[in-house]
């Protein structure tokens, strides 16, 4: 089940890509495809549950770690309202709709819930393919996705909750006494939550930290990996049986105190292809509960779950967005954004049919209906993208002025046109901190791309021009004003993205320099020979910069010791250039300090 899985999660995924439609659909596609409820190859339906439980974990644990309050503060003034009377109209109305079909009130609450609430992952590749990831617009829908993935997770405590009297049938529940009970229990509930919160964020940012500084210390790259992964389970596991709490909370809060790490970023790489593994498996075995049946069986409760979500939520999200006095340009975006659900409402669905709260067939609708948007989202995003200049000359209200005035303050893309003989720097790790930190001394207009939110936020944060976005997809080398670039630096720590960034870069702009981070000597022979003007390799100028400190250590001075390397660096460049491999160490010695 799980090779198969995997092979056809793999397929799948990169079919509707080509379609330019989100992979996640092909992996739900693949769940369905090895489901009990569809010809074929059956899957292990008991072996999908516990992977999609260490999946919801591990899912969790990502949001935890890529947790940016700082996305929620800059937009709080909108998002914050706007999504909680978002979620509260988009439940009731999906609550509503149940009482229709004679569903109770409390599976009604659960499906209202999970249609309330949009996927991060699907905004955040519509957002960063159109190019509004670092719009004002855009920093609105991701805060509004923010403020609903932290009520997600309260909903997650609470759930379980008001399960308890529904699963012994309680006759007082709706009684006085039965919401006594259910009230001490809530109550009970949130002191272990916050006793738990408090003692992880507490005791846990001393003890995580150096917990990682000890695994980074061994030098073993799968230790570290397995750290990370020991913390994740470690907490969530903890937080369910001495607290009560569950696992998807628990691993939450895992994530954010590993977020506060200086090893953070690291631990975000090495666990990265973890969880996208377990992430795929998770759809895949989401997929295997799906019954496509209830498309034939049922088509006007799917449609009308697909029209909740894509019409109801959006013109709720546009009215909400207009009430506040925000542009109707913010109205269409933000609509688009949360024109579709996804993640959450899966955790939400499943977690709701195991504690009884909603009956099976909920699960298949919300499925239905998280396919049927995300296959429909790319078009809305078209129309709102398209819409958006027209919308954005409309004022509705006098408020909307002053308002309208404020998102510029977010803006970074509309500066663009301002960017002239400045320095591009694309990767904000440790190479290109330095490389921005040295341009920022020397009084050298530049402007840094980075896709990682959290390090575009602390390079913004300390008042530096930033992009946040893959630098190789379609616009964001515009925006940066690469035409008009005096030198474009690649520091990115990925060889393959290094190159894809560098193509990207020659066709935009076929004469600026462009300097390129290689990683071993045949990456810097194929970025020299694909117009990379230097391809500066790690180990040799540190192997330069060690046989320079060592001959002044043994006494020579600096003068001489740097003109012996100079020498020595000559002599290697015309090696190179006997052997055939393209010359590119003649222009090291420019990286010194030096004055003009």
């Amino acid at each position: 089940m799980l090779a198969l899985g995997v092979v056809l999660a793999f397929g799948l995924g990169l079919f509707v890509r080509f379609l330019r439609l989100p992979p996640l659909i092909g992996y739900l596609l693949a769940g369905v495809a090895i489901g009990p409820n569809t010809p074929g190859f059956i899957g292990d339906v008991e072996l999908a549950k516990q992977i999609s439980e260490l999946g919801v974990i591990l899912l969790m644990f990502g949001v935890g770690l890529h947790f940016s309050l700082n996305d929620l503060l800059v937009v709080r003034v909108i998002a914050v309202p706007g999504a909680i009377i978002q979620i509260v109209s988009a439940t009731a109305i999906g609550a509503l709709l149940t009482r229709a079909w004679g569903w109770d009130l409390s599976a009604g609450l659960v499906f209202g819930l999970a249609l309330s609430v949009a996927s991060t992952v699907v905004l955040l590749r519509a957002l960063d393919e159109l190019n509004l990831l670092d719009s004002a617009n855009g920093r609105i829908a991701v805060g509004w996705l923010v403020v609903e993935d932290i009520a997600m997770v309260l909903a997650l405590v609470v759930l379980p909750v008001f399960a308890a009297p529904v699963a012994v049938h309680a006759p007082d529940m709706v009684g006085h006494t039965g919401a006594a009970n259910i009230g001490l229990t809530l109550g009970l509930t949130l002191v272990k939550v916050g006793v738990f919160a408090t003692l992880v964020l507490v005791v846990g940012r001393r003890i995580v930290p150096w917990l990682l500084k000890q695994a980074a210390r061994a030098g073993s790259r799968e230790l570290f990996t397995l750290a990370v992964l020991a913390i994740a389970l470690g907490i969530a596991y903890g937080s369910a049986e001495l607290f009560g709490v569950s696992f998807a909370l628990g691993a939450f809060f895992a994530g954010v105190v590993l977020s506060e790490s200086e090893l953070s970023h690291r631990a975000a790489t090495e666990s990265l292809p973890l969880q996208d593994a377990f992430a795929v498996l998770f759809f895949v075995s989401v997929g295997m509960l799906f019954d496509p049946s209830i498309l034939v069986t049922d088509p006007l409760a799917v449609i009308a779950v697909v029209l909740v979500i894509v019409v109801g939520k959006a013109l709720a999200a546009a009215a909400i967005v207009v009430a506040l006095g925000y542009p109707l340009s913010t109205a269409a975006i933000v609509s688009a954004a949360l024109a579709q659900i996804g993640e959450f409402s899966f955790i939400l669905a499943e977690f709701g049919v195991s504690l009884g709260l909603m009956p099976t067939e909920g699960r298949d609708l919300i499925l239905a209906g998280a396919l049927l948007s995300i296959t429909l989202n790319p078009f809305a995003f078209a129309v709102a993208k398209l819409a958006e200049p027209r919308l954005a000359k409309l004022r509705v209200g006098a408020a909307t002025n002053a308002r309208a005035d404020r998102l510029s303050d977010l803006n970074i893309e509309g500066h663009e046109r301002k960017w002239a003989d400045h320095v591009i720097v694309v990767g904000a790790g440790r190479v290109g901190r330095t490389v921005a930190a040295a341009l920022r001394q020397a009084g050298v207009s530049h402007i840094v791309i980075e896709r990682d939110r959290r390090r575009a936020e602390r390079f913004r944060d300390e008042g530096a021009p930033v992009i946040q976005s893959d630098a190789s997809a379609p616009g964001i080398f515009e925006a940066a004003g690469a035409d008009r670039a005096r030198l474009i630096a690649i520091a990115v720590p990925d060889g393959y993205e290094a190159r894809r960034v560098l193509e990207r870069a020659r066709e935009i702009n076929a004469r600026v320099e462009i300097l390129v981070r290689a990683h071993n000597d045949s990456d810097r022979s194929y970025l020299l020979s694909h117009g990379a003007t230097r391809a500066i390799l790690g180990e040799h100028n540190a192997g330069l910069a060690m046989a320079e400190a060592t001959l002044s250590g043994l006494g020579l001075t600096h003068t001489k010791a740097t003109a012996t390397v100079d020498a020595l660096q000559h002599e290697q460049a015309k090696t190179a250039d006997a052997s055939g491999t393209p010359e590119e160490m003649h222009s090291t010695p420019e990286l010194r300090p030096h004055q003009e």
